[in-house]
């Protein structure tokens, strides 16, 4: 229960990327990957490698996958603005 619960919470913040400049590495597909990797990532290295079952799944079980989602988002939006930035002085000279 407790790795459904860092899943939904890295969907749910994925849901916001939204409101940034589409430039994450592999698009909003690349997006959502980082963030629900990134939260369960983070989960499971929070709770010692081990997944909480349904009695020990809380709101806070929940609330743990919120770092793990944001650095999984941030990792594929740098690493897609790194790309991206590396295609565009070529395209500059070419004019």
């Amino acid at each position: 229960m407790g790795a459904l619960a860092w899943v939904m919470m890295g969907l749910a913040l994925w849901h916001f990327t939204v409101f940034l400049p589409d430039r994450f590495w592999g698009g909003i597909v690349g997006a959502v990957i980082g963030a629900v990797l990134g939260a369960f990532l983070f989960g499971l290295f929070v709770n010692g490698l081990t997944v909480p079952g349904r009695g020990d799944t809380h709101l806070l079980t929940a609330l743990e996958a919120v770092p793990g989602a944001v650095i999984g988002l941030a990792a594929v939006w740098l690493e897609g603005a790194r790309r991206s930035g590396a295609r565009r002085p070529a395209a500059r000279a070419a004019r």
